[in-house]
């Protein structure tokens, strides 16, 4: 094999879920704006399935997709209770 003949592999590293601050907060309005569980549980299912379709056409292991949504989901939650703290009266103390 010729030094010029070698092509190293390549590695994908994606932007990480957790740090999309602003798709968090438009996710967790939006869950926050839906009229009953079923709804959101449909809006959860359509976002979760555009960021698995996302990461996989990027090439990211299942195994890192699962956690990446799985700390995307937690940031979610944590949004979702710091804005519905933030909209209750006396509720600024975030």
């Amino acid at each position: 094999m010729e030094l010029l003949d070698w092509n190293p592999g390549c590695h994908v590293i994606a932007f990480p879920l957790i740090r999309r601050i602003g798709r968090i907060r438009e996710v967790a309005g939006k869950m926050l704006a839906k009229s009953t569980d079923r709804h959101a549980e449909s809006y959860r299912d359509q976002v979760t399935t555009g960021l698995l379709g996302h990461m996989t056409r990027l090439g990211i292991p299942e195994r890192e997709q699962d956690e990446q949504l799985g700390a995307f989901w937690a940031a979610v939650q944590a949004e979702i209770i710091r804005q519905t703290y933030q909209q209750r009266p006396g509720g600024n103390a975030a």
